[in-house]
């Protein structure tokens, strides 16, 4: 194993995947810059906590075989110390993979860490996390791609199921369960509710209406942690070149923000076209592309009301009167929501009610190092 900190084995580490999936027409290259950044400890936060390595696995001749990360961090609390692994291809051999798991393992044990989780990120959940096992199509933006075969290397190794991770969808132009239509004509008509559609003009004013939202429909989770309105403001400067007015939404109870529905277009429509690259050449060929191809797949990125307005109705007249702003104003036609735990039936349930269907699916597995201790699944929320 070859610990990657010269720049020959970083652009290995990038270029190896991009080898493997040649023939694979689904494959769709992250940008390279990502990747690098989720390893830069002046740019990943997660380093403050913790630590990562990674490795490139070769044979006698220098021929890169696979490639793995390993890492942990404070933040990532369990019920024992528990790392991460990820960033992992392979060719498809088991002494392969099993080498490369025991070296991570190794290592994770040396840092006192007592079982591992994976594939996951070394960061927040919402990119680079889990292992596709259903849904073999091409990934949307910050999602894992890998070959089936992954799955029988994971298992062969003894990782076990923490959680699956399910993708909901459906096309734009599916029809619209009549209780949401009906919710939606009932608050039309209490005429103190509207839903605004997310002006990049004012993306400051969103964002702080966006933290308020978020702060008092997820005050229960993550133990009642609460979004700093500058974090929202970097987040919705990140988003303001990509976001689509006619597809992000909040809902207003006179200037009272009562509810958000936040979409972004597949970054991938585009992405695709750019091998991974994003100087100022590719960063201009996006642009070119994005005025010229319009995306076609919309994905939900969050969804949520405020405790007093929840079970109210306000649900549906935000996904009518959302789907008619989108279905009219823009070329979209696939809607897939980001992954949901199977931990969380409540969301589950939400989005069967949507008439969507399951698109993929995905596994965060997790080994623990002791065999005499008892594996438990994540909680149900």
């Amino acid at each position: 194993m070859i610990l990657v900190v010269e720049v020959a084995h970083k652009k290995e580490f990038l270029d190896f995947p991009k080898r493997l999936y040649a023939s694979d027409p689904d494959y769709i290259m992250p940008i390279d810059d990502e990747i690098e950044q989720v390893f830069d400890l002046s740019k990943n936060k997660f380093f403050k906590s913790g630590k990562a390595q990674r490795w490139l696995c070769v044979n006698d001749a220098g021929e890169t075989l696979g490639k793995i990360a390993a890492f942990h961090h404070s933040k990532y609390l369990m019920e024992q110390p528990t790392g991460g692994i990820g960033f992992f291809d392979c060719i498809n051999d088991v002494k392969i993979s099993r080498f490369m798991f025991d070296h991570c393992k190794a290592w994770l044990e040396s840092e006192g860490m007592e079982a591992m989780d994976g594939p996951i990120n070394f960061g927040e959940r919402d990119k680079w996390w889990g292992l596709l096992v259903e849904g073999f199509k091409s990934p949307l933006y910050g999602m894992n791609y890998n070959f089936p075969y992954y799955q029988e290397l994971f298992e062969d190794y003894g990782f076990q199921v923490y959680f699956y991770q399910l993708c909901f969808g459906r096309t734009i132009h599916s029809h619209v369960a009549e209780h949401f239509v009906a919710a939606h004509d009932k608050i039309e008509e209490l005429g103190t509710v509207r839903l605004e559609s997310i002006k990049k003009a004012n993306i400051i004013k969103y964002a702080h209406d966006f933290a308020s939202v978020y702060n008092q429909a997820w005050a229960s989770h993550g133990g009642g942690k609460q979004m700093e309105q500058k974090v929202a403001e970097k987040i919705f400067k990140s988003m303001k070149p990509v976001i689509n007015e006619y597809a992000a939404f909040i809902a207003y109870e006179g200037e009272k923000p009562i509810g958000i529905w936040l979409n972004l277009p597949n970054l991938n429509d585009w992405f695709k076209f750019l091998k991974g690259e994003f100087s100022w050449w590719h960063k201009l060929k996006f642009l070119w592309l994005k005025l010229n191809r319009p995306g076609k797949t919309l994905v939900g990125i969050v969804f949520g009301v405020i405790p007093e307005w929840q079970k109210k109705g306000l649900d549906g007249y935000m996904i009518w009167k959302g789907t008619q702003s989108i279905r009219r104003y823009t070329a979209f036609e696939n809607y897939e929501m980001q992954w949901i735990g199977d931990f969380n039936p409540k969301m589950i349930s939400i989005a069967k009610s949507l008439e969507t269907e399951v698109t993929r699916k995905l596994v965060t597995y997790r080994k623990i190092f002791d065999p005499e201790k008892t594996f438990v699944r994540h909680p149900e929320l």
